[in-house]
């Protein structure tokens, strides 16, 4: 398993007591250093994740701490690396910045709604997948004309900077959409709220929470059209981690912990756990 930041700083100092104490010829102290990552002076492995803070049911920051789908996976595969909760430092990855805190060593993983691509591939390697989502369109409660992404043509359409999921929209289905790019999901919410943006196009899951924590005010339109493969981003050529975490995975998927986290996160939008998918990042 990769060392965290945190991590390779233990076991630095881990490594020069040791090599002070072999110098120093001292007397069998059972109580000293003991072997494995994070022994050092007693320090606790630690994992820095990646997740979203703004997406409800998914990955978000609350006044109580983390919690969501995504934040569940994370934690579990956390605890399968041999790491618990409390030791897990959460990161904010927004959609347009995950390969660069991947690439800079600023994470040790990303769990963020993170959709698999060739094109992302190239820069980071994934597990997985955990889940598969399929893009959706969200709109205000009482809009009619909007039926699906093929009646998008003249209206504006928001999605997140870095995001794949507007673009689709345009090459595939309505090359005369107006795509209006926000900072974030919330961002979002309130320009269709006031009339800004006529739609929003993302993975179906966020959508669901999204109308979830705004009850009454939004729906989707339930017309989903592409098929996204959720996975955890990590360090390109690391294969280790990456079989750790997809051993983690599949473990999740195999003892139930898996539905259980989709029920508690998304079941209030009317979400049901699908089959789990199949782990092809190998």
């Amino acid at each position: 398993m990769r060392f965290s930041r945190v991590l390779r700083a233990g076991a630095v100092v881990a490594a020069a007591s040791l090599a002070l104490a072999a110098c120093g010829g001292g007397g069998d102290d059972d109580g000293g250093n003991t072997g494995g990552g994070g022994g050092g002076g007693g320090g606790a492995e630690s994992l820095t994740i990646g997740i979203k803070f703004d997406q409800p049911g998914l990955g978000q920051k609350t006044p109580n701490g983390y919690e969501g789908f995504d934040v569940d996976v994370a934690t579990y595969i956390a605890n399968e690396l041999g790491v618990e909760a409390e030791n897990i430092e959460w990161v904010e990855a927004p959609s347009a910045e995950r390969e660069n805190l991947i690439k800079r060593g600023d994470v040790d993983f990303v769990v963020a709604t993170y959709s698999i691509t060739d094109k992302r591939k190239a820069e980071v390697d994934f597990a997985g997948p955990y889940f598969i989502a399929h893009q959706d369109l969200l709109v205000r409660a009482d809009e009619t004309s909007i039926t699906g992404p093929d009646s998008l043509n003249g209206k504006k359409l928001c999605s997140v900077t870095g995001s794949t999921s507007a673009q689709r929209v345009k090459d595939e289905f309505a090359n005369q959409v107006d795509l209006q790019e926000y900072g974030g999901y919330s961002e979002c919410v309130t320009g269709l709220e006031s009339g800004a943006v006529d739609a929003i196009t993302t993975d179906n899951t966020i959508l669901a929470g999204l109308a979830a924590a705004n009850e009454g005010k939004f729906k989707l339109v339930g017309e989903g059209f592409s098929d996204e493969n959720y996975g955890v981003g990590l360090e390109k050529g690391n294969t280790e981690l990456r079989d750790d975490i997809n051993a983690a995975i599949q473990k999740m998927f195999d003892d139930g912990a898996w539905a259980d986290a989709i029920e508690k996160n998304l079941g209030p939008a009317g979400f049901e756990a699908p089959e789990p998918p199949e782990i092809t990042e190998k």
